[in-house]
């Protein structure tokens, strides 16, 4: 019975190891899950460690069993030597117990040791290292790592994520003990392009809603922040030589003066104490003088200012009779470049010498070209500009030492300014609807120009080496503060149709109505230039809405933009009389065609600065067509000789404030006056002739406006049918 027993007792343990052993692989699988995909082999992974666990604990006591070998066997024994000693002891005593020891001794040295019993003993002992070697492995495995080698990533989902979006938190796996595992992140840095490893920050001019502000940004981040937001309009920036100040000219105290703006204090100090338009500033080398444009003795001149001493003498540096304007000081300390239109009424680049200021030299002298905007290059060898070439704004280079020789052409812009190491000039260049600033490689074949994201409008770029205070940058800029500058209140029929609106306050019109879509802003846009000019100007219009069968005059487009309600003109004769005439237009011409900037003249109790600015350009003299000049008749006119006196408001600039475009000149405009249109605004806001005419007029009123479908032919029929049938 004893023998029976154990043999019963080996085998129930042969069953407990296969099981261990099966549990042991189904840990190891799930395991295996876990370690090569936290998201497939989650659930697996879970039941597989309980297994495991519960493998190990039956394994060590299985090992503690076999260890002092035959234990099974032995408490066996043991067992039933309790149970008969407990039952001898009732019935015979001691000397039953006697017998039986002597039995149990003789029938141990009967039976001998089982070798199955053996062998599984051993390969107890065996199993059990080897799943003590297993749990280390599994403990050292999914202890958490902090220096993980970048780049390696064990779930293919979970690297995707990264790269593609490697500032996005992304979930994370967890490991055996539940604690998260960090993910690895692959830093991407995007290097700078060649022409912006110059870093710093580029300060820009930015005008809306009839409000121009200044604006930086840093070229590492490429992230626009705004500078100033006064209700007034700041603008021409020039950074300190060591970047920390930007000086520009306001008229946020009623007039044009100077202004200094310390970025690290975040104070503004104001240079410049008289009614007399300043503006266009620049700094020296040595930080401790200003030249700049302003208005004195009825002329356009350039002077320079101490920094530390706001009220000493000024210091004129030109005193020509012609205007002289945007100076630009050398890096020696020595020169002074300026813009002046002295001879023949074109702008030419001059540039003076400091020891002897009485004669400058005109630099370009080009007169089929308007240059403007000199910068020079940080070493002083190179001179930029811009100017109007082939109905194109180009960037011009000029090299100093060879002065004689023809510029460089970089590319499309104005206003150009240079990086702080040389290597490159930003510049503003006008796009359709839009102006932005691009940078242009000038030292490096091998870079390719770049242009900065900014506002649309942007204006007048600058550039310094010195980024902008931290604090500014974590700020994110001031708020815009300005407002809507008008609300269209719009009205639509039952029919689709939108009615006309009348223009307040008594307009003097032929038909004193626009389309209920515009004429709000209108309304707000007459109010407007009466403020910034003194002067009620769009009281009086020469047109207005036409009605649809209006006869048109000769050199007048059939389809005027009048007819949709989408039109004015202001009063023509304004810029052909008087003296000084109340107008003055410029000419400006562009890729497209010619069209016009209009300039009124504020009224006569302001004309000592508290409106308005001096003139920059030559306008155009309309009345020498009228002349014996056959050139001029030809060409439709030629530039006054002499620059108008006195300040101007641009209309054509407020106007564009309020959605109003200047109508370009038709191409017969220099033979036919009728063409010019320089008095002519027009608010399309994206719409086509015809689509505008479709929101006055249905399409039976339209009549032979609308475009008629032209019939295709249809192919003659070929006797017998067609080939190959």
């Amino acid at each position: 019975m004893l023998l029976r027993a154990y043999r019963f007792t080996d085998r129930f343990t042969l069953i407990l190891l296969k099981t261990g052993l099966g549990a042991a692989t189904l840990a190891s699988d799930g395991l295996r899950l876990v370690l090569g995909s936290p998201r497939a082999g989650e659930r697996s992974g879970l039941l597989g460690i309980v297994g495991f666990i519960g493998a190990i604990l039956l394994r060590i006591g299985l090992f503690i069993a076999g260890l002092f070998g035959g234990v099974l066997g032995i408490g066996g024994k043991a067992v039933s030597r309790g149970m008969t000693t407990a039952a001898g002891g009732a019935r015979t005593g001691v000397q039953g117990a006697m017998a039986r020891r002597a039995a149990r001794a003789e029938m141990r040295a009967a039976i001998p040791e089982d070798p199955l019993r053996a062998r599984n003993r051993a390969l107890s002992g065996l199993l059990v290292v080897s799943l003590m070697a297993v749990i280390g492995v599994v403990i050292w495995a999914t202890q958490p790592r902090q220096n993980t080698a970048a780049g390696v990533l064990t779930d293919p989902d979970l690297a995707v994520s990264l790269l593609t979006n490697p500032l996005q938190p992304t979930a994370t796996p967890a490991n055996i003990a539940g604690q998260p595992v960090a993910p690895v992140v692959i830093a991407t840095v995007t290097p700078l392009p060649a022409v912006l490893e110059s870093r710093g920050t580029i300060a820009f001019v930015l005008r809306e809603n009839g409000q121009t502000d200044l604006w930086a940004v840093p070229v590492t981040t490429r992230q626009p922040i705004r500078i100033t937001n006064d209700p007034a309009d700041e603008r021409d920036p020039a950074w300190s030589p060591d970047g920390t100040k930007l000086a520009y000219a306001s008229n946020r105290d009623g007039n044009w003066e100077l202004y200094i703006y310390d970025l690290l204090t975040g104070q503004t100090r104001r240079m410049t104490f008289n009614l007399a338009y300043e503006g266009a500033p620049s700094w020296s080398p040595d930080s401790n003088w200003l030249v700049y444009e302003t208005y004195q003795n009825r002329n356009l001149d350039i002077y320079v200012l101490p920094v530390t001493d706001v009220n000493a003498t000024l210091q004129p540096i030109t005193t020509d009779s012609a205007a002289d304007m945007r100076p630009a000081w050398s890096p020696d300390g020595r020169q002074i470049a300026f813009t002046s239109i002295r001879e023949g009424g074109q702008a030419d680049i001059y540039v003076t010498s400091l020891d002897d200021i009485s004669n400058p030299i005109n630099l370009t002298n080009t007169p089929s070209r308007n240059e403007d905007y000199a910068a020079w290059s940080p070493d002083g060898a190179f001179l930029a500009y811009s100017a109007l070439d082939a109905g194109l704004d180009k960037v011009f280079v000029q090299d100093m030492g060879d002065r004689g020789a023809p510029p460089t052409v970089l590319g499309r812009g104005r206003s150009p300014a240079w990086s702080p190491d040389g290597s490159a000039v930003i510049a503003a260049v006008d796009t359709t609807g839009a102006t932005h600033l691009t940078v242009y490689p000038f030292s490096s074949v091998e870079a390719v120009p770049q242009i900065i994201s900014v506002p649309p409008s942007a204006d007048k770029p600058v550039w310094t080496g010195q980024p902008l205070p931290a604090a500014l940058v974590n700020s994110g800029g001031l708020p815009s503060g300005t407002e809507a500058l008008y609300i269209e209140q719009e009205t639509r029929l039952a029919n689709g149709i939108y009615p006309l609106g009348s223009l307040t306050n008594n307009v003097q019109a032929p038909n004193p109505n626009l389309s209920n879509r515009v004429n709000d802003s209108f309304n707000a846009l007459r109010e407007r230039v009466l403020e910034a000019s003194g002067r009620d100007f769009l009281s009086r219009l020469d047109d207005a809405f036409w009605p649809i069968d209006q006869p048109q005059q000769p050199g007048e487009e059939v389809r005027n933009w009048h007819k949709t309600g989408r039109a004015f003109s202001v009063n023509r004769n304004a810029a052909l009389g008087g003296f000084p005439p109340d107008v003055e237009v410029i000419r400006e011409d562009n890729e497209v065609g010619t069209q016009w900037r209009v300039f009124l003249r504020v009224a006569d109790g302001a004309q000592d600065g508290q409106l308005g600015e001096p003139l920059r350009a030559m306008p155009w003299d309309f009345n020498s067509r009228a002349s014996n000049d056959v050139v001029a008749y030809q060409n439709g006119g030629r530039v006054r000789e002499t620059m108008p006196e006195g300040y101007y408001v641009d209309i054509t600039e407020v106007a564009g404030d309020y959605g109003w475009l200047p109508y370009p000149a038709s191409t017969d405009w220099r033979l036919n006056f009728n063409a010019i249109n320089y008095w002519m605004f027009y608010k399309p806001d994206g719409l086509s002739w015809l689509d505008a005419m479709r929101e006055l007029w249905t399409d039976d009123q339209l009549g032979g406006f609308i475009p008629t479908a032209t019939p295709i032919p249809q192919p003659t029929p070929t006797p017998g049918g067609s080939a190959g049938g």
